[in-house]
């Protein structure tokens, strides 16, 4: 199995390491038989000072390198479960959208939820989550897009964690930007 192209592009971008570079290092450690924070830990030290964040670009080398190995499939946790997310960018206040997404999703069928969704706010951020019966959690982020706030576009991002199969990710993904769409 292998990574996908963009993911690698991206890391080899922002490391300035070719991602053929990065497996070699990593095969010649032995990453193959170190868990996924051994390897990060070595990865973070290569990095630091070579970018800004070298904790975050470690987890990314990782993860790519482990979904290389066959270690874990796009998209699955280091517990072996399956997230994946949609997102897309709406008209509306972060408020306005808030409602809509409550309200789409309240007379959703499809659904089964452990406990009630559940919504907060900060400034900047409105948030909808949801524990579903199966385990899985769902989070919709929703944000505006122009520094005010005001009533032009926001994003709004959903990330359902959790899933148990690799063939859950493709249903749930289609059924998210599907109700992205809606919103």
């Amino acid at each position: 199995m292998s990574t996908r192209g963009t993911s690698t592009r991206g890391i080899t971008e922002a490391t300035g390491i070719p991602w053929e570079t990065w497996t070699a290092r990593l095969d010649a450690l032995g990453a193959r038989r170190m868990s996924h924070t051994q390897i990060a830990r070595h990865v973070a030290e290569q990095l630091t000072g070579v970018v800004a964040n070298p904790e975050w670009w470690a987890q990314s080398v990782t993860v790519a390198y482990e979904q290389h190995i066959g270690a874990r499939r796009p998209g699955q946790t280091g517990d072996g479960r399956h997230n994946v997310s949609a997102g897309r960018t709406v008209d509306g206040t972060a408020d306005d959208l808030l409602a809509r997404w409550g309200a789409l999703m309240a007379g959703e069928s499809a659904v089964a939820y452990a406990d009630p969704p559940s919504t907060s706010a900060t400034e900047k951020w409105r948030y909808w989550r949801a524990r579903l019966a199966d385990g899985s959690r769902v989070s919709v982020n929703i944000t505006a897009k122009d520094a005010a706030g005001g009533a032009g576009r926001c994003t709004v991002a959903v990330v359902h964690a959790g899933l148990a199969s690799p063939g859950d990710v493709e249903p749930w993904r289609a059924f998210w930007k599907d109700r992205l769409r809606r919103l």
